[in-house]
């Protein structure tokens, strides 16, 4: 490795629905260790709520916000149609950020979500078990017109 090694990262730029690469220069492995450990577990989304969200007060007093946000994607297919599918995602949101999401989040809003996977499980009321991946959101821009909020 020389004095400066370049490492491809992506990054949102001018507008958040449009992706650039960029180079960025760094030197040493201690770096490269600690750029790529800042993209573990993490989750960007730019989707529109599928539902109103659903609050919930735990007995410690923090706020649980859960709701389901989908997103599109087009392309054509071997026969020059255009496809859509859409995919559903489940997210949930923690303390003031559920806060924000209850006060101004509807059905339909439009917005730009980071956050982790979370992974976990339970039994239901018949003694299956079930799995539940979810995106714990940790920061959210909203996007579209005021109107839709």
């Amino acid at each position: 490795m020389n004095e400066y090694t370049f490492v491809m990262c992506m990054k949102r730029m001018v507008h958040p629905r449009y992706l650039f690469l960029t180079a960025l220069p760094v030197k040493g492995w201690a770096q490269i260790l600690k750029a790529m450990y800042a993209l573990k577990n993490k989750v960007q989304l730019i989707g529109n709520l599928g539902n109103a969200p659903e609050v919930k007060n735990t007995e410690g007093g923090k706020k649980l916000v859960r709701f389901s946000v989908a997103t599109n994607e087009s392309y054509r297919n071997a026969n020059g149609e255009r496809v859509k599918q859409t995919q559903w995602h489940n997210v949930i949101a923690w303390g003031t950020v559920a806060d924000v999401v209850e006060k101004y989040l509807v059905k339909g809003s439009e917005i730009a979500l980071e956050g982790k996977l979370i992974y976990r499980n339970y039994t239901d009321k018949e003694g299956q078990k079930k799995y539940v991946t979810e995106i714990q959101m940790n920061e959210m821009l909203m996007l579209g017109s005021k109107q839709s909020v």
